[in-house]
């Protein structure tokens, strides 16, 4: 019986992994667009501290603090077909990026104070330090998410199926099959990262 959950969890990782493979291999080589200079293709106003949810196909992204309070998207690399959505109304926005080709690079600027909510088909986050809470869930790849200070969660809940977690920043780390970290503070923001398959890495900066 235990050989037989063993496998059942090496298919689970492997189809995990195997998602992510092919977020970044549906673009046809022949289609390219590659954009030499950044490309600004979304932006508009938005106050900080209200609360942001971004759906992002597979490819790599940077999640950056703002100079000003707004959302800005600008796209680099490949671009291909790569489509994005912009929505922003009082206290929420929605952004979206679809239909993303292989070596396909975003950076996305929010405003420095903003909860965030990130569903990630596969491939590279990183994200620079933002103040508010973050729910991030992927299917696979490297998530490097900066905290700031750690002492202002009272949360953090980050898991993944198959991989690392490097959460030293709060004191701990976890590596193999269905590995789960916690921590609780005295802070008001909460963590949340789930990952399929791939490294997850919790760090100040």
């Amino acid at each position: 019986m235990k050989s037989v959950w063993s496998f059942a969890i090496l298919a689970t990782a492997g189809l995990c992994a195997s998602a992510c493979v092919q977020v970044h291999d549906k673009a046809d080589p022949s289609e390219k667009t590659v954009a030499d200079t950044p490309v600004v293709v979304a932006e508009k106003p938005f106050a900080g501290g209200g609360t942001i949810d971004l759906q992002l196909d597979g490819g790599a992204y940077e999640l950056l603090p703002a100079a000003e309070d707004r959302i800005r998207v600008t796209l680099s690399g490949n671009i291909g077909h790569a489509k994005v959505e912009l929505a922003a109304d009082g206290t929420h926005a929605d952004v979206k990026v679809k239909d993303t080709p292989r070596n396909f690079r975003a950076a996305i600027e929010v405003p420095k104070v903003a909860d965030l909510v990130i569903r990630f088909s596969g491939g590279d986050l990183v994200m620079a330090p933002i103040t508010g809470s973050k729910d991030v869930e992927s299917y696979g790849g490297d998530i490097k998410i900066g905290v700031g200070d750690p002492n202002d969660y009272s949360s953090v809940d980050a898991s993944v199926k198959a991989g690392d977690i490097d959460a030293g920043v709060f004191g701990g780390s976890k590596s193999g099959l269905l590995q789960r970290f916690t921590w609780s503070g005295h802070g008001k923001y909460t963590l949340r990262a789930n990952l399929g398959a791939g490294d997850l890495v919790l760090r100040s900066k």
